[in-house]
């Protein structure tokens, strides 16, 4: 994103305090939604969004097997 123009984007108290407090997380969001809503975006955002989030962990070096080992972590203690 070379231009940032800021909108207001309605949220959770929780999801808004978390955004309002990591600078990088609110960039990462940021660009999130700017892939999904790009003129070339598909018609279905949440494919796009998905399919986004899984380009930019590629490009940060998370593996198949770490999306995995973390979704088994996230599963695990949500069990407990």
């Amino acid at each position: 994103m070379n231009q940032v123009v800021m909108v207001p984007i309605p949220l959770s108290p929780e999801a808004a305090e978390a955004l309002r407090g990591d600078p990088t997380k609110l960039s990462l969001i940021g660009g999130l939604v700017d892939d999904v809503l790009r003129a070339s975006a598909p018609a279905d955002p949440l494919l796009a969004m998905i399919e986004a989030v899984g380009r930019k962990a590629q490009a940060a070096g998370l593996t198949e097997a770490d999306v995995d080992a973390e979704l088994a972590a996230w599963n695990a203690e949500r069990r407990s």
